[in-house]
């Protein structure tokens, strides 16, 4: 192996270091472990100029649509509510607590 090559390797392993050291390790949501599959939830939604996101895992986001519009979130990210407070996710957390990272269940719609 030579020097360039030597080179090439230490600098991935560092980029990969990097790369595992700024992965997030907890659902925004519910605070478990996140699994193999993480998806990026916008707290103020995109279509109302959120930017910033967060990561969930698939069936926390999907409660978090099935639960409110974009304007109830809209309106609990500007009055600064937590998503925990409300009943629906409050008891949908009690549920998700003890499951594995990779669960995955049907998500019901609105009523």
């Amino acid at each position: 192996m030579g020097r360039q090559e030597r080179r090439r390797w230490a600098s991935e392993e560092l980029r990969l270091a990097d790369a595992e050291q700024s992965a997030p390790t907890n659902c925004w949501l519910c605070g478990r472990l996140l699994g193999s599959r993480i998806e990026w939830h916008h707290p103020k939604p995109k279509s109302r100029g959120g930017r910033i996101t967060v990561p969930v895992h698939p069936i926390c986001h999907r409660t978090i649509h099935a639960c409110f519009s974009n304007t109830d979130l809209e309106r609990m990210e500007a009055a600064e509510v937590s998503l925990g407070d409300e009943p629906e996710i409050r008891s949908f957390l009690r549920w998700i607590a003890g499951k594995h990272p990779d669960f995955h269940a049907p998500t019901r719609g609105r009523k």
